[in-house]
């Protein structure tokens, strides 16, 4: 049988090999076994682990609903029996809510549908993140907690506010002091659009010159933010209150504020990806430390703008005296729009002046308007505020009076990025050269007459904002 067997094949396969005495043909076919073997081990193990990597991804997540270019942060397993049902929940709610969206014959019942499904997500949500106080980069807090660190919201707690909440100095139980501003939500989700706005552009971001978001809270219809606590007040304050015959900031302690806030919008505009255009820059969102050293605040108005992006078209909001002409005409916002702005506080406070003052005579109310008439006038040193003990050398004068200038060019084209801002103030041999002038160039800044007739008036209505 054998024989009969060994004849079928060709001889080369029925030889006999040295391994183990056995013939060719059946090394082959053991050859064969394992590598199928092999290969179906290996297509198992692949199926696996995407099934498991599916799973992980569908999981429930213990984050506060904000946009998803913030939620980054991993989270970790509820071991609690409650949790894990809170999780079970939301999931069945999330599940449900796409087959019923499914189902919805009319846009407009779809509409209404999606609405009440995300508000039962977003109230189980909630629940969950309330019992989860770290996420990585920040601090979850309760409602309750934010209650007794600021004494049951105490008006004598009350440090700024605005049209869009109230600010309240906190004591947390382990005596850090910070600042928690409790959006009104009083103007149609205004609260929430702010809270996720400030989340998402400064949630992550640590900067000396930028003030600090330690946490939140989202309980219900409450939006909180908790800020480190900057403990010397505003720049509004110490330029326009009442400080006596002469102003506790020198003309060094000003140029030293100016520097720091221009490095911080310097961060926002050319450190981070996207960039953070803040779009209201003014006195009253510069925080002051004991120290002087400026810290950019409120960022609720702020906007992202990607690298693909030159601007972005939006609601043309901001502070009357700070927006910048083509935003205001037009709706188009970037980061020169923040430079223009830069540019009307570093006026202030080189003058000691509000941008709008109408308690002055008509040619001295548009701070604008008058600062480039003096400067055209060669009066220069007369813009400097009285209450400043020991004026500026007249080098360091000209360097901020040109950077003013140019801050607020009229081309949004030629004004000056934020880092070159920040050269230009703390450069020695800046802007001067020691080459003669050409006639051309002998005037440089056009007549009082000539920039009262370049500067258009904001076409679109501004909505003023403070302290919020």
């Amino acid at each position: 049988m054998a024989d009969s067997y060994g004849g079928a094949l060709p001889p080369a396969l029925t030889h006999q090999t040295p391994f183990l005495g056995l013939k060719l043909y059946v090394i082959i076919l053991i050859s064969l076994i394992t590598i199928v073997t092999l290969t179906t081990t290996l297509l198992i193990f692949i199926i696996c682990m995407k099934k498991r990597k599916m799973r992980v991804k569908h999981s429930s997540g213990t984050i506060p609903l904000v946009s998803k270019e913030i939620i980054e942060v991993k989270t970790q397993r509820v071991d609690d029996p409650k949790k894990q049902q809170e999780e079970d929940i939301s999931e069945n709610e999330s599940s449900s809510s796409s087959r019923r969206r499914r189902k919805s014959s009319s846009s407009g019942e779809e509409e209404k549908e999606k609405e009440k499904e995300k508000e039962s997500v977003v109230s189980v949500s909630v629940s969950v993140e309330s019992s989860s106080p770290n996420i990585g980069w920040g601090r979850w807090y309760s409602l309750k907690e934010l209650e007794e660190a600021t004494r049951g919201f105490e008006k004598g707690n009350v440090i700024g506010e605005g049209g869009y909440g109230i600010v309240y100095r906190g004591v947390l139980q382990d005596g850090s002091v910070v600042a928690v501003k409790n959006l009104l939500n009083n103007n149609k989700g205004q609260a929430e659009k702010e809270f996720k706005v400030e989340v998402e552009a400064i949630g992550k971001v640590r900067h000396k010159h930028l003030v600090g978001l330690v946490g939140y809270c989202a309980e219900g219809a409450q939006r909180m933010l908790v800020y480190e606590y900057i403990d010397n007040g505003t720049l509004e304050q110490w330029l326009h209150g009442d400080v006596g015959p002469v102003s506790p900031l020198t003309w060094d302690i000003r140029m030293k504020i100016a520097v720091g806030t221009a490095k911080g919008l310097a961060y926002l505009h050319e450190g981070l990806e996207p960039k953070v255009v803040h779009r209201d820059v003014k006195s009253s969102n510069i925080l002051l430390d004991k120290k002087w050293n400026a810290k950019v605040s409120d960022f609720g108005l702020a906007k992202l703008l990607g690298s693909e992006k030159s601007y972005v078209t939006t609601r043309v909001m901001g502070t009357f005296g700070y927006v910048s002409p083509e935003y205001a005409s037009t709706g188009m916002l970037n980061e020169g729009s923040d430079v223009y702005s830069f540019g009307i506080l570093l006026m202030e406070l080189i003058t000691g002046r509000s941008p709008i003052d109408y308690s002055r005579p008509p040619a001295e109310m548009n701070l604008v308007e008058w600062f480039k008439g003096m400067v055209a006038s060669r009066r220069g040193d007369e813009l400097v505020d009285p209450l400043i003990e020991i004026q500026p050398s007249p080098r360091s004068l000209k360097r901020a009076l040109l950077v003013c200038l140019r801050c607020i060019d009229l081309d949004v084209i030629k004004r000056p990025k934020m880092g070159q801002i920040v050269h230009m103030l703390e450069a020695d041999d800046f802007p001067f050269r020691s080459e003669p002038r050409t006639n051309r160039e002998k005037d440089p800044v056009p007549s009082h007459a000539a920039v009262s007739s370049k500067v258009p008036y904001p076409t679109r209505h501004v909505e003023p904002s403070s302290w919020r």
